[in-house]
């Protein structure tokens, strides 16, 4: 079922759930933890299991548990085997980073990722959520690198806390968070999140503008925004303008042309850096769905950048870790938009609280790598359109 690949792994686990209710949690928590170890080591797997008998998803589920249990003796292979990337994402990581540093973000993408919050700043402060989530029997601990963000430990049942139901905080990586962060909105602002999606980021800017001014969350897809209604009306903000676009050329889009003090573009990409939540993504992606993402976000970006008033901040950013999607589309853009500035992200950051390894922003760029800063691998970039 996993393996075809026919659907999101998550998606494709939930229905297997939904089929079998009579699964406690335990159990789902064990076959899930299985599918993902899987998913994530499946070439090596897979070229390992050549030398043994039966069918390959048992074969496959022998191996994930030897090597989870510490059994698991693996011989000199090639880089993209070893570390289970397609030959197209391996190559593309040696050249973009260099031998050493793609072998130790391979490393980095296999592992699980963290669970990750974000306070709400409307409703709570670190210290009361930690304390709380402690009286549940949660153990969480606030990160250095951002005043909001905290690590809890293993993946507990959150949802079931009341903090959860108060709408004191809400489940993000880092990443995003900073990223989000980088748009820097203020009170009686009005700000675009332009790929809003399910609303992680919408949220965040909306409690950063202490629930003043106007967030427009605009999304091709309608269900996707609908489920941001549940997560609103516990976050308490007041100010999220949900609006459903056909594309980014969407007629109603004129009316906030000139107007937002800020855009955010977390454009859709490869999710390269999104690996260790989502590692059936490299077994989904291919070098043309690549193309044809550099395609869509050179399109948003060319719709996304008219809304910005002058003195406006444009801000893109990825969950990818390829220069195709990053570098590449910042020289693009530059060279389409001569006068815009482009704002260090470090002196952004900096100013709101953020304490980053000095190469997140060492070229005035925002570079989350799994491997140094632990969180998944996020670009960002911030242009101010001149006044």
């Amino acid at each position: 079922m996993v393996l075809r690949f026919e659907e999101p792994a998550d998606a494709a686990l939930r229905a297997f759930f939904r089929r079998h209710p009579s699964l406690g949690r335990r159990d789902r928590g064990e076959i899930a933890e299985a599918v993902f170890d899987v998913l994530r080591h499946r070439r090596l797997y897979a070229h390992l299991a050549q030398s043994a008998a039966g069918p390959l998803e048992a074969r496959l589920l022998a191996l994930s548990r030897e090597r989870r249990d510490g059994r698991l003796e693996v011989p000199a292979l090639p880089f993209a085997v070893r570390c289970s990337l397609p030959d197209w994402l391996a190559d593309a990581l040696v050249t973009a980073y260099g031998a050493g540093r793609a072998e130790s973000l391979a490393n980095a993408l296999l592992a699980s990722a963290p669970l990750d919050l974000r306070v709400n700043v409307l409703k709570s402060d670190p210290a009361a959520v930690v304390a709380a989530l402690a009286a549940a029997g949660i153990e969480a601990r606030p990160l250095p690198q951002w005043p909001a963000a905290l690590r809890v430990a293993g993946k507990p049942a959150l949802e079931r806390s009341a903090a959860f139901e108060s709408g004191w905080f809400e489940v993000q990586d880092l990443g995003s968070q900073l990223l989000a962060a980088l748009a820097a909105p203020r009170r009686g602002q009005i700000v675009v999140d332009f790929c809003a999606g399910a609303g992680g980021k919408t949220l965040a800017l909306a409690a950063a503008m202490r629930s003043t001014g106007q967030v427009h969350a605009c999304d091709v897809s309608a269900p996707r925004l609908l489920r941001m209604r549940r997560r609103l009306e516990r976050s308490g903000a007041t100010n999220v303008q949900p609006m459903a676009i056909a594309d980014e050329r969407d007629a109603r889009l004129e009316r906030l042309h000139a107007r937002a003090d800020a855009v955010l573009v977390d454009a859709p990409c490869t999710g390269t850096g999104t690996l260790r939540r989502n590692p059936d993504l490299k077994w989904r992606t291919a070098p043309a769905d690549l193309a044809r993402l550099v395609a869509a976000q050179r399109s948003i970006l060319a719709a996304a950048a008219p809304l910005v008033r002058p003195g406006g901040a444009l801000v893109y950013g990825t969950c990818s870790l390829l220069p195709q999607e990053n570098d590449e589309q910042v020289a693009w853009f530059e060279a389409q938009h001569p006068h815009w500035r482009r704002r260090p992200a470090g002196e952004v950051l900096q100013a709101q609280g953020a304490r980053l390894d000095p190469g997140a922003t060492a070229d005035g760029l925002l570079r989350l790598l799994p491997d140094r800063d632990g969180c998944d691998g996020f670009f960002g970039v911030r242009w101010e359109r001149p006044k």
